[in-house]
């Protein structure tokens, strides 16, 4: 299976001749263009060319090329029809946003009513239905919280964006099934509703008592980087402490990077599982950089969903509206302008967090799941005891888990 490849040197500044010498060297999926031949590929130089107008400050040039890219592309069409229509969407808000002097915020930085919330909520509940990739991230955290609980019989899971708890139904049941029976299992739950979260809490606790788990629930509406004090979680003595963070781009999870960081390094918990888009522009650095990484990933991620799923697949559309869109909207309408992105993987390690390998029962559950999937072009690749999850050879989602460990 041949796969053409973006060239990662993204331009170190939005200078116009450095950003158009690395635009003319990006490529994209084969299987993404071979049914759509030159439309695709006068689709995508067009994006690629208003990006760089915008980068340089070129609105209007921006503008008439956004009115005719709109005129041929359309969010029911072919994969890259679709993905060129969402990032125009972006560009789009950027350059109304700039017009206004950035009258407009982005979604991360605003609360998410109900409304937004439940709308997300269950477009991602369609997303674990016709994608491994959530799936994914579930399954190996589980298996290596599971592991790192043997011998434990009071448990306490930091979900820092609980959502629904999709999660953790499975969790309950391999828990249930160990001979050592638990005292006790206690999940806190961050979120933006408190109305959503007691919500989450009693669907739980429904299903933590059919299988006769002695259960609780502790809701913290808000971000864990705005917490003063670790005592604010509730930990008890005695307990097992596991933080779980599955990042994405949909809205801000944890607020400040800081304080986030130093909250889990006073909590010193047993484990963390973290599940880590495989984007890894700086979000404080290169428009252009960012906005030709994004477009390479998220093309993967249309090319994934349009595998398996028709052009009229109304599903499709949910997820791609609902998820990649507002992603899409988030990293290229507004990121870059007041927050830089922490490189997560360095932090853990700066503040006495060590790697735990997901080699074994993690990597195989990863690959079981993979391997009842009817058409896979999905790939799986285990490196320095992570587990990265693929399209084709593109790299998707990392999964890592960490325990606190002193210095020497």
């Amino acid at each position: 299976m041949t796969t053409k490849r973006i060239d990662r040197d993204f331009p170190s500044s939005d200078d116009p001749s450095a950003a158009k010498r690395r635009i003319n060297d990006i490529e994209f999926p084969e299987e993404t263009l071979e049914n759509d031949g030159a439309a695709a590929i006068k689709l995508l130089s067009l994006l690629l060319q208003c990006a760089e107008y915008v980068a340089t400050n070129h609105l209007r040039e921006a503008s008439t090329l956004l009115s005719e890219i709109s005129e041929i592309c359309s969010p029911f069409g072919s994969s890259p029809e679709r993905v060129v229509a969402y990032f125009a969407q972006a560009l789009q808000t950027r350059v109304i946003s700039s017009y206004l002097s950035g009258a407009c915020t982005p979604l991360s930085e605003k609360p998410l009513t109900v409304v937004q919330s439940q709308r997300i909520f269950s477009a991602l509940q369609t997303f674990n239905s016709v994608s491994p990739l959530i799936k994914f991230s579930h399954f190996t955290a589980n298996q290596a919280i599971f592991q790192a609980l043997d011998g434990e019989d009071s448990v306490h899971i930091i979900d820092l964006d609980v959502m629904q708890g999709l999660q953790w139904p499975a969790l309950f049941h391999i828990l249930a099934s160990r001979p050592r029976k638990l005292r006790s299992i206690r999940i806190t739950g961050f979120g933006s509703s408190s109305d959503l979260l007691a919500s989450t809490g009693r669907r739980l606790a429904d299903f933590a008592s059919s299988l006769n788990l002695p259960f609780e629930f502790h809701p913290i509406e808000g971000k864990i980087g705005s917490l003063i004090d670790p005592s604010q979680l509730g930990t008890r003595q005695g307990e097992a402490v596991v933080v779980h963070w599955m990042q994405h781009r949909l809205y801000d999870v944890t607020g400040n990077d800081l304080e986030t960081l130093e909250i889990l390094r006073r909590l010193k918990p047993n484990l963390i599982t973290v599940v880590e888009q495989e984007l890894s522009y700086d979000d404080g650095g290169s428009f252009l950089g960012r906005f030709v990484e994004a477009l390479h990933y998220y093309s993967a991620l249309f090319d994934a969903l349009g595998d398996s799923l028709g052009e009229e697949s109304g599903e499709r559309f949910t997820v791609e509206q609902i998820v990649l869109a507002t992603e899409i909207r988030n990293i290229v309408a507004h990121g870059g302008r007041r927050r830089r992105r922490m490189k997560w993987k360095e932090e853990l390690n700066r503040v006495g967090f060590r790697p735990v390998s997901l080699r074994g029962n993690p990597a195989m559950q990863a690959g079981l799941l993979l391997g009842m999937l009817p058409r896979n072009g999905y790939t799986l690749v285990e490196e320095n005891g992570t587990l990265r999850l693929g399209w084709k050879d593109l790299s998707l989602l990392t999964a890592s888990a960490w325990k606190s460990q002193p210095f020497d």
